[in-house]
Formats: structure tokens, sequence, C-alpha cells
């Protein structure tokens, strides 16, 4: 950005009654919220929710839980409308790497059974991938798809590691740490036509894409909705369509164990369920109070001003800090690269993030790819752009002195 470029900051969302969005939740107004994608942020429609639900469990827990089978079979309902798709092909799980691992543990070795998954996996569900790997005595291929690759681009570095010796393709809807889409939708359709499975991470997709399941041709698809869709933590959803779905068990055994798929995921013996019983009125919240499209739209040119901002405030250090260059990106989430020193590997990230929630106040993730550290931006209708002007005047210069005494080291 030169310094004559004015970076214009949307309009902050506001309630119905004029007041700042970020009044709905109960974020502590002393830290910076800037990391939304990692673990979400209910609001307290959903919060007040969940705890009349969790009331109503502990005063009657005989009638309570004979009841939740139905009470579950309802949720999904209301999820499958807000994806796109059928109840009858939604199950809920806690998370996505659990409904991942459920679709490992439903997997048989095949002749020919390797694993691809990519250099931008999610690194539980890659672990998830590794495993299965050596249970079938087999090994994971990982594609490598450039930071800055295009579609076409991304479709061929996966399908050139794709031949007769693999039986599985594990495959990011939108990548975790670069903040990037991955062509799913074309890669399924011929992984279709080959006869290879696929399992499709959605993690970020619920409320960050208007339709996630369109146009998209899987045997799995997992995606979390505590994230976007702010609903409790807890809640995700696994969506399948084919053959797949009749070998696939919940990884708790209950009383459903018998029935057939999503139903026999109803019932969890004493898992506490108001979580997921909750997540229509997250879901709720968001439509009814701004409309899911206009917060989506909010959200991305949120991210877009934060970016700007913030790698304007970096430019003066020493190194390169820029927006960086992403193919596919996606709505709510961008990039930024971090000074020359920072962020090198995952574990090297991790600790950048934790240092700044104990030393800036801020609630920020740090992510690495290919050796390069990044900071992740991931907006919400809580923030507002005087969120990222902060981080920009009082943060960055800190990190800049962290980069600095980083690189002294080395």
């Amino acid at each position: 950005m030169t310094e004559t470029e004015v970076v214009t900051a949307p309009r902050p969302l506001l309630l119905e009654d004029g007041r700042p969005a970020a009044a709905a939740w109960s974020l502590d107004p002393g830290l910076l919220h800037l990391n939304h994608g990692s673990f979400g942020a209910v609001p307290l429609a959903a919060q007040r929710r969940q705890n009349e639900l969790r009331a109503e469990m502990e005063r009657a827990p005989v009638v309570w839980f004979p009841r939740l089978p139905a009470r579950i079979a309802e949720t999904r309902g209301a999820v499958a409308r807000h994806l796109g798709t059928e109840a009858a092909d939604l199950a809920l799980v806690p998370n996505a790497s659990a409904g991942a691992s459920v679709v490992y543990a439903a997997l048989t070795a095949r002749p020919g059974g390797d694993v691809v998954v990519t250099d931008h996996g999610y690194g539980a569900v890659t672990m998830g991938a590794e495993r299965l790997a050596r249970r079938w005595g087999r090994r994971v291929r990982t594609a490598r798809v450039p930071l800055a690759a295009d579609a076409d681009q991304a479709h061929q570095a996966v399908m050139a590691e794709v031949d007769d010796g693999v039986a599985l393709v594990v495959l990011d809807q939108i990548t975790s740490a670069t903040a990037r889409r991955l062509p799913v939708e074309r890669v399924g359709a011929e992984l279709a036509r080959r006869g290879v499975t696929l399992l499709v991470d959605g993690a970020h997709a619920p409320g960050l894409l208007a339709a996630p399941l369109d146009g998209l041709v899987c045997d799995a698809w997992v995606g979390n909705l505590h994230k976007w869709g702010c609903a409790p933590r807890g809640t995700a959803a696994l969506v399948a369509r084919g053959p797949l779905r009749e070998h696939l068990y919940p990884l708790i055994d209950s009383w459903a164990a018998a029935e057939p798929f999503p139903d026999r995921f109803d019932q969890q013996g004493t898992l506490d369920a108001t979580g997921p019983l909750a997540a229509p009125a997250a879901l709720d919240f968001v439509a009814d109070t701004w409309g899911w499209e206009t917060a989506r739209r909010y959200m991305d040119e949120l991210a877009d001003y934060g970016a700007r901002v913030i790698a304007a405030a970096f430019a003066g250090s020493s190194g390169p800090a820029e927006s960086a260059d992403v193919g596919m990106p996606v709505p709510g989430m961008r990039l930024v690269r971090l000074p020359e020193g920072l962020g090198t590997s995952r574990v090297a990230a991790d600790a950048l993030r934790d240092r700044a929630t104990a030393e800036l106040g801020a609630e920020a993730a740090f992510t690495s790819f290919d050796g390069v550290g990044y900071l992740r931006l991931s907006a919400h209708v809580y923030n507002t752009p005087a969120d990222y002007d902060r981080f920009a005047e009082s943060c960055v210069p800190l990190v800049r002195r962290w980069a600095r005494a980083a690189r002294a080291r080395s």
C-alpha cells in the first residue's frame, strides 16, 4: 500500500437496538479477538439456550436421555437446512477431526491402498491419515500445492499423486494454516470416475461458504459448526451420501448401533448433547439479525481491511511483511506474512500465539507454511475496523521487535 492510498473501512454491524454486534457475545473486552477461525465464539443467545437445555437435563436425567435421540434428529434437520443438504445424509459429531476418525475407522484395506494428503492439511486429520496408512501397511503421499496456486494448478498438483496405487484422498475445502480453498469439486468428480475414495475436510466451511456441499461429489464431508456458525463447541456435521455411509459408525458404541446411518449417531450414551441442540440458536441468531449473506460480506470486507492495515504497519520492518498471495482466497480470512525470523515452523507459530495472548492482549492465529510464518486473520460480525487498527498500532511494533531479536539469535 502506498502512502497516498486510502484504505476504506467497512461500517461495523449493529444489533437491532443500535448496540455494537459484540454486545451479543460475552467476549473479554480487554482482549483483541482476531482469531475466530480457531475456536469460534458463541453468542449469548446460544449460550442461554444451552444453559436452558442443561438445566432441563439436570432436572430429570431419566426423562432427558430416552427422549434425546428424537431431539438430536430434529436438530440434524435444522443443521441440514443451513448446509443445503438432507437430514438423512447428516450425522452430528463432536468436531471435524472426530468425523474424519469415523471415516478412517470405516475404511478397509484394499490393494494399492496409499493415502494422498496435501501439505496444507490440518495436522490432526493428517495424523489420522498416517495412522490409517500404517494400519494398511501402506504410505501417505503428500501433494505439494504452492500457496499461490490457482484452481488449475492445485488440481494438477493433487491429481499428480493419484494413480492405481491410491485408495483414499483427504482434501481440505478451506485450509486452516493457509486460509485458501482447494478445488474439491473438480478433484471429487475425477476421483469418482476413478473409484478413489474422497474425504473432504470442510472444518471452516459452515457459515463461511453459502453452500459448501453444492456441486461436491465425495464419499464423506466433515464441517465444524462451532467456528463460523458460532455454535457451542463439540458440534460438527458428518455428511455421507454414497455406499460408504453404511459402514460409518460413531466412535462410541451405544444402543442405537443397529440403526441405519445417520440414526445410530443420535444416541451416544450419556454424552452432553446440549451443545449440538443449541446450534440452531446460533445459526438462527446470525440469520435473523443480519442475514448470513450480509454477515459474510462484512466479514470479507473487514478481513481485507485488516490485512491491508496490518501489512502496512509491518512494512517498516526488516524483511518482507505483506499480505500473502493466496490462490483461491476465501471470504473472512486473510494471511499477512510475518517479518523474517518468526513462525518458521508450526511449533514456533504456536509459541507466537501464546506469547501474543500473554504480552499483547490479543487472540491471534500465527501459522507456518513451507518455512514461512504468517499472521492469519479471521473476522466475524463482532469484529470492527478498530480491532485491526489497534493491532497495527499497538501490537505490530512489538512483533517487529520479536523478529529483530529472533534474527539476532540465529
